[in-house]
Order: structure tokens, then sequence, then C-alpha cells
């Protein structure tokens, strides 16, 4: 179900566990935990203990009578300390661990002391780098990033809304997984032509984002015709997209979580040279709000519109050979299937439709009701699902016995259905309060569509 894309995705650092409770002992403000006989900076049990303020970390500590060296900096250390405002690292520390300083909206120093042998600041950079790579691995909105670093690591800049520019020198060859996720505040990519490796998520949610730039001679990477976007230049391959973005028509695809939660995205025109639109490749862009399907395009990936939920019009081309709109239905149909794959919130499910595909609807919160014809006989995992303003479904299944159903077809993550309503065929409400797939997922089951009653179009 799409909860892993919840956590994997969103693995994203905005969705941070829940900090724990325990620490082992606690020095002028600063919470360790004992690891053998050296200590590790953590976080205090609640958000009364949270950083803030300027901290400066000891290279030692002692407690109950025993010095112990301090080693290294927790997961999660300082996560969400917003009022945190910098940070002195001491040579003794050689670890950091993962999301140490995620949210820190408010940081705008970071120093480690000279002579580590780990990690650097060098050039005055307000960010720590690990020496041997060469890679940025914490950044803040005031760091300036070296001509002599090579990589920004994972979640380097993660969360730091405060960041609104950034300069990448061309010594910068690989940005790494979601090293600027979150960054709302940013407006602008300039990537050297340097980089030739982008890893997954790495601007996802910079949602202020107005202009990406590569710059002319990169090998792998172009943004060509002034289309503010990322193309991979061998496969002719959109690779991330803004709210700005104009797609070339040279361009055959759109990639996976292309323009994934470009919530500023209004519109986009897709030329007929794109064959294949990717995974996820317009997920969560809520203010989008048409979308036309080139007579080109053959393939279309999971979630690729999910959780779009201010869509309210779908139109596929005439002449496209592998899906439809038919009837003005306002959905993508998989022809050769009679799937529908796509639906938005003005969606009529045509009665010729025998298959409701996976995560159809998703997230499709304007959807207020839907009628579903007697020509089904298969509703997919999560094809209904999180469709908060979905209150009434009027379902013309006269024989429920032949339709299969997947799992979490109308599930919401709050489990509250007491308000929404199925309306079904008399004499066919027993068999939907029988159905693990159906019942649960209504407040009521009524018996109030008679036969004969048009189901559709």
């Amino acid at each position: 179900m799409k909860q892993f894309i919840k956590t994997t995705i969103l693995l994203l650092a905005i969705l941070l566990p829940a900090l724990a409770t325990a620490h082992d002992f606690e020095v002028d403000g600063i919470y360790y935990n004992i690891n053998g006989n050296e200590a590790e900076v953590t976080h205090g049990k609640d958000i009364y203990s949270r950083y803030h303020g300027a901290v400066t970390i000891p290279a030692s500590v002692t407690y109950n009578g025993t010095t112990y060296p301090v080693t290294s900096i927790g997961q999660q250390a300082f996560a969400r300390c917003s009022a945190l405002t910098s940070v002195e690292i001491p040579n003794s520390v050689t670890s950091i661990g993962r999301w140490a300083f995620t949210e820190c909206t408010g940081l705008t120093g970071i120093v480690v002391e000279s002579g580590n042998a780990t990690f650097d600041s060098r050039d005055n950079s307000n960010a720590i780098i690990e020496t041997a790579s060469n890679t940025l691995i914490v950044g803040c909105k005031n760091t300036t990033i070296p001509n002599s670093v090579t990589a920004i690591g994972d979640e380097a800049f993660a969360n730091n809304s405060g960041l609104t520019s950034i300069d990448i020198p061309n010594s910068v060859t690989s940005i790494g997984h979601q090293a600027f996720v979150y960054c709302s505040g940013l407006t602008r990519i300039d990537i050297p032509n340097s980089v030739t490796e982008i890893g997954m998520l790495a601007f996802a949610e910079c949602t202020g984002l107005t202009c990406i730039v590569v710059e002319n001679g990169n090998p792998r990477y172009d943004s060509r015709d002034n289309s503010n976007a990322i193309i991979e230049t061998a496969d002719n391959t959109l690779f991330l997209g803004c709210k700005n973005t104009i797609i070339p028509n040279s361009i055959t695809a759109i990639g996976d979580r292309a323009f994934a939660y470009c919530h500023g995205l209004t519109s986009i025109d897709i030329p007929n040279s794109v064959t294949a639109i990717g995974d996820q490749a317009f997920e969560c862009c809520t203010e989008l709000t048409s979308i036309d399907i080139p007579n080109s395009v053959t393939e279309i990936g999971m979630y690729a519109f999910a959780e779009c939920s201010g869509l309210a019009s779908i139109v596929v081309e005439s002449g496209n050979a592998t899906f439809d709109s038919r009837n003005n239905c306002n959905v993508i149909i998989e022809t050769a299937s009679n799937t529908l794959i796509v639906g938005c919130k003005n969606t009529i499910i045509p009665n010729s439709v025998t298959a409701i595909g996976h995560a159809a609807f998703y997230g499709c919160t304007g959807l207020p009701s839907i009628d579903i014809p007697n020509s089904v006989t298969f509703i997919d995992d999560e094809a209904f699902y999180d469709c908060f303003g979905l209150m009434d479904v009027y379902c013309y299944i006269a024989d429920l016995s032949r339709v299969s159903s997947g799992n979490y077809q109308f599930s919401l993550n709050n489990s509250y259905y007491a308000r929404r309503t199925l309306h079904v065929l008399q004499g066919t409400a027993d068999a939907y309060r029988a159905d693990e797939n159906w019942n649960p997922c209504f407040g009521r089951i009524v018996e109030d569509i008679f036969l004969g009653t048009p189901s559709s179009i």
C-alpha cells in the first residue's frame, strides 16, 4: 500500500521518528549516553529539554567521578531544535548520526574544532565536512560550500527552510539523496557541469523553487530551451521540474518523481514527444487542476497523479493507442483492459469500465461521491485510499460474488468511516455488510438504489 511511499519518500527527513525518552546523564545542558568508556551526545527526553542558542560540545565530560571522552553525536541528537543558533564540535568527535541536525531551522553557525581527524569546517564554511571524502554532510542556511568539496551528502540540507540560495562549486560531482529536501525557501538551483549524479528526492518539497539551470557542458544533464528543469541528456528524460518548467518537445519521458510535491505547479503542457510518465511523477501536485495526455504516451507509472487533490479535468488525446478518456469521463482508462487507472474529483466512471486500478483515486480529497457501475468486476488495492471527502458511494453492482477486491480500497488513514454512506441496490445490503472489504469502510449501508436506475454514462 501507499504507506511505503510515506515512509521511504517520505523517509523524507520530515518524517523523523519521535524523540526517544532516555538519556544516561546531563551536564551543563547537554545530554549524553554512555557507550562503553565513551560518551555520545543525544537529545533530552521532551520538547522542554531541546537545545537552544549557542551550544559548545566539550571534548570530554565528567559524570559520577568518571571522565568520558565525547566521541560521537547520536542520531537525531539536535533534530527539531529550531532555536539552536550555533554549534561547536570538538576534535574528539569521530561519528555523527543520521538526521543529527535535521530541522534546525535557526542554525546559522557550525564549527568543527581544528585538529579533528574525521571532520572539518574548512574555509569558514559553516558546515560539517567529512575530511577524507570531501563530502559535506551537514549544512545550514549560512553555509558556503568550499570549492574543495566533491559531494553533497544525503540529507545534508534536509528541512532547512531558511536556506534561500546556495552556490554549488564545480568541484562537486554528486548530490545525495534528499540533500535539499524540504528546503522550501530555496528559489533557484544552478547545478554546475561537474555534477554527474543526483540522488532520489534531492530537491523534493522545494516548494519555492522557480528556476533550475544546468551549466552548459555538463556531460550528463542539461536544461535545454530554458526549460527550468534538469534533463538526463542521453535518454531525454526530464529528471527534475519545478512550477515554472516548460517541457521541451525533445523530451521522451518524464522521470520518476520529477514533479513530486511541486505544490505550486498549476498547469503543465506535455508535448507529444513524451511516451512515458514515471512512477509518482506528479504525486502530490495539489494545485494542478488539469492534465492533457498526448496520444504519444504509452506508459504511466504507479502513483503518477496520486494526491493531486486539485485535479478536476483529465483528457487523453484522441488517437492514443494505449489510453483513453471515453465519454468525457475525466479519467485515464487503459483501453485494452477497460481499467480506470487515474481518476479525479470530477470523474464519472463509464459503464464500460471493468476494473478500477491500483490507487486510481488515491488521495483524491475533493471527490464527494462516486457511482460504481455494474460493469466493474475488480477494485484494486488503495483504489480510493485517503479520499477524505468521499461521503457517498453509489454501487450498482448487483452480484457482489463476481467482484474481487484488493486491500484498503476505501481506507482512510484516520479510520474514521462513520460519516460515509454506501448506497446499494435493493436486496443486496446483506451481502455488502458481510463483506470484509466493504462493510468496515462505511458508517451506513443503505438500499436506496432501484433496479433500472441508470448507473453511469
